[in-house]
């Protein structure tokens, strides 16, 4: 400011000139300050924790969970069992549970086995160590579940979840467990599909009389199944393709090309077997629905 003043003064630069400069550096000056206090108010308000280090592999999102209502899901693939486990001890050690998604039958041995190593390591520290963590695996839907014994997930309303055939029930289990972990009471009903469309009546009923905030419907071949019911319902639907099928258009690729073309309005679409962004999308749904 005062080399601004000494360059007016001298007349290097005019009034306005100087009044510009001065402007700019004092917007800077308050997005400098405001930024420092949201940083400050939310670490107060959230008590956030911030990023994890484990090991050199992983840097766990501790506080995610409070930033976007959705919390760090540990993606198994591509990372080895004990990256897994580690990951997942050192998440659930945090913040008191954790989720893996696309997990094998051997990561979620490793995650126990780890568990089983802390237990060990804690066991002259707490007569419960031994039942601190308890671990959960859902096959078909290839996840687990680390959550610390007695930890209440923090409720966040209610989905529907609706599968075609019973093929699509591994995608659909996925979209349960995270809608879940992410505080949601499930309403669900599996194989309605349009084959038979009259047996989707009575479960769809069911699910909009439990005043759900979304309906996830997760179909494979033809994919038409979330069109439907998009033109059923008055709450958001999301369709969620799975790579049921064969032959041409296989592998998911008619089914969510069919969702994509969709002409019944209030119909979003995830990628092939995205359990868990539908999952999260209709979770973020049932959050906003009880503000």
């Amino acid at each position: 400011m005062k080399e601004v003043l000494r360059r007016f003064a001298s007349g290097k630069i005019s009034l306005e000139e100087a009044c510009e400069v001065l402007k700019t550096e004092l917007r800077s000056e308050l997005r400098s300050e405001l930024r420092s206090e949201l940083r400050s108010e939310l670490k107060s308000e959230l008590k956030l924790e911030g990023v994890r280090r484990v090991k050199d592999f992983a840097r766990i999102d501790a506080d995610r969970l409070q930033r976007t209502g959705v919390p760090e899901i540990i993606f198994a693939e591509g990372k080895s069992s004990d990256e897994v486990a580690e990951i997942a001890v050192a998440l659930a050690t945090a913040k008191g549970f954790a989720l893996v998604s696309r997990a094998s039958g051997e990561d979620a041995a490793a995650v126990k086995a780890a568990v089983k190593v802390r237990v060990k390591k804690n066991k002259n520290k707490s007569r419960d160590a031994e039942v601190e963590f308890e671990v959960d695996y859902n096959g078909a839907a290839g996840t687990v579940v680390v959550k610390r014994r007695g930890h209440e997930f923090e409720k966040a309303g209610k989905i529907g979840l609706i599968a075609a055939g019973t093929a699509d029930i591994p995608v659909a289990e996925e979209v349960r467990v995270v809608a879940e972990v992410c505080g949601c009471e499930v309403v669900k009903a599996y194989d309605v599909g349009i084959a038979g469309l009259h047996r989707l009546v009575e479960p769809l009923e069911k699910i909009l009389r439990a005043g759900v905030a979304a309906v996830v419907v997760v179909a494979g071949m033809e994919g038409a199944l979330p069109s439907v019911v998009a033109s059923l319902v008055d709450v958001p639907v999301v369709g969620v393709p799975t790579s049921v099928g064969y032959g041409l258009g296989g592998e998911g690729v008619a089914a969510i090309l069919s969702m994509l073309q969709s002409c019944s309005p209030g119909l979003a679409v995830v990628n092939i077997d995205n359990g868990v962004g539908a999952g999260t999308f209709a979770a973020k749904c049932a959050r906003y629905f009880l503000r």
